[in-house]
């Protein structure tokens, strides 16, 4: 099975970036600013890979949408202003995607992140190059709906039984079945194990190191070109 991929979608937070502290540090700020009820951990951290907007509306589906609006700009403010928790890359995460992209793959992203923030994170860790398209939940419809991931396999050509997507979290491996595509589990992010094996995925690593094991155990090679790489 694994060797049968040529393009590889990566969520982004919880994924490849270890953001969720920095994430759920600025919703936390975001909620004291509009003074709305507090929400526990486990409440912000199992939004983290929605749409902002659909995000924070499912903390507080009760709330006014003019309050839903108030919070997303908070958020966004404390995200690229204010806050200065430490969000990196998972230890091994760039080398993995050098690997792979020499290998062959198509690589992109399709994140709940707004293409700003997006751009921002790809720039500051230098690793945009590596990538041949991404979708942001600003541009289409949030996951789990199937369209960011159905737009990256159209625009690069790759139909979803040789794509490959990977998340931390049920709304990823969702998308993809919904697309047509294959799943795969990512258990060091935000959603635990159980709850992404119910969703039946085709696989599911517990570190980014049994990512880059599972993902280059075979000879899986993409087509670039015209040749066979």
């Amino acid at each position: 099975m694994r060797d049968s991929f040529d393009l590889l979608v990566f969520d982004w937070d919880g994924t490849l970036m270890d953001s969720e502290a920095r994430i759920v540090d600025c919703i936390r700020a975001a909620i004291d600013d509009v003074g709305l009820p507090e929400r526990t951990h486990a409440e912000m951290s199992n939004i983290i890979g929605l749409g902002l907007k659909e995000a924070l509306t499912t903390l507080y589906p009760a709330e006014p949408t003019a309050h839903h609006e108030a919070l997303v700009e908070r958020y966004r403010h404390h995200w690229l202003f204010e806050n200065a928790t430490p969000a990196e890359m998972f230890a091994g995460a760039e080398d993995m995607l050098v690997s792979l992209r020499e290998r062959g793959y198509y690589l992109a992203i399709a994140t709940g992140k707004a293409r700003r923030g997006l751009k921002r994170v790809l720039d500051e860790t230098g690793l945009g190059d590596l990538f041949d398209s991404s979708r942001c939940a600003d541009e289409t419809q949030s996951k789990p709906h199937p369209q960011m991931l159905e737009q990256i396999m159209d625009e690069i050509g790759v139909p979803g039984m040789r794509t490959l997507m990977i998340g931390d979290t049920e709304y990823d491996l969702r998308m993809a079945r919904d697309a047509g595509a294959h799943a795969l589990g990512v258990s060091y992010g935000v959603h635990e194990k159980a709850r992404l094996l119910a969703c039946e995925p085709i696989g599911c690593v517990d570190s980014i190191a049994d990512l880059h094991d599972w993902l280059l155990d075979g000879t899986p090679r993409a087509v670039r070109n015209g040749g066979i790489t």
